[in-house]
C-alpha cells in the first residue's frame, strides 16, 4: 500500500452538523423548505450539486449564489471555531511518516485550505469534488487524489465516515476504513463492506 486518502468532514473535523445547521438556516432565509431527507441527500455532493439541491428545495437564488452564500457562512463559522476531531491531527502526522497522504473531500477548496492552514498538516494533495465531474458516491474525487499522488487507486487506503463517502471509496477500488459519523451513522449494509474503527486515533495502529 502506497497512500492513505482522508475525507475531511466527519473524519478530520466534526463539521457535518455545522454544514447542516448553516444550510438549513440559509435555506429558510431564502424561501427554501427543508425535507426529511435533505441532510443525507446532500452528504457527499459536490459544491455545484448541493447548490442545485438547495434551489430544488425552493431557495430563490441560482445554484452558484446559494453555494457561495453557504460557503461564506461556513468560513465565518470556522473563523470562530474550527471543530478539529480529537486525535485527528496526530493520526494524520503519524500516518504521513509511513505513507503518502491526501485529502479527497466534498468540501470546497477554500474550506480545505482553512483546515490545512490552521493545522499545518503535511498534506501535499488536497482535492475537492467541486473540481470533479461528480461528487460522492461517485469515485471521481478519490481517483483524482490517487492520480495526483502518482499512485494506483488499488494501492490506497481511504478513510471515510458517511454512506456516500464509503460508497465513493469502494467504487474507486480502495481499501476502505470507516470511522462512523455518530451524528449521521452510515448505512449498515455499506459498513459491512469495510473495516470499522472506533475513532480516528485508532488509524495508525490499524495500518501497522
Amino acid at each position: 500500500m502506497d497512500a492513505v486518502i482522508f475525507d475531511l468532514d466527519g473524519v478530520l473535523i466534526d463539521s457535518e452538523q455545522v454544514w447542516d445547521e448553516v444550510r438549513q438556516s440559509f435555506a429558510a432565509a431564502h424561501g427554501g423548505v427543508w425535507t426529511a431527507t435533505a441532510t443525507r441527500d446532500m452528504q457527499g455532493m459536490s459544491t455545484p450539486e448541493w447548490g442545485a439541491h438547495l434551489v430544488s428545495l425552493g431557495v430563490r437564488l441560482t445554484p452558484a449564489e446559494a453555494s457561495a452564500g453557504v460557503i461564506a457562512e461556513m468560513e465565518k463559522a470556522y473563523a470562530e471555531h474550527l471543530p478539529v476531531i480529537p486525535g485527528a491531527v496526530d493520526a494524520v502526522r503519524a500516518v504521513s511518516e509511513r505513507f503518502s497522504v491526501a485529502i479527497a473531500s466534498s468540501a470546497p477548496a477554500v474550506l480545505i485550505r482553512v483546515f490545512l492552514d490552521v493545522t499545518g498538516l503535511p498534506v501535499p494533495v488536497a482535492v475537492s469534488s467541486e473540481s470533479c465531474a461528480a461528487g460522492k458516491p461517485s469515485p471521481d474525487v478519490y481517483l483524482a487524489a490517487a492520480s495526483q499522488l502518482g499512485v494506483e487507486a488499488a494501492s490506497c487506503y481511504a478513510v471515510e465516515d458517511s454512506t456516500n463517502g464509503l460508497k465513493a471509496a469502494l467504487a474507486a477500488g480502495m481499501t476502505v476504513l470507516a470511522v462512523p459519523n455518530p451524528h449521521f451513522p452510515p448505512a449498515g449494509d455499506v459498513l459491512a463492506q469495510v473495516r470499522v474503527l472506533g475513532s480516528i486515533g485508532e488509524l495508525p495502529d490499524a495500518l501497522a
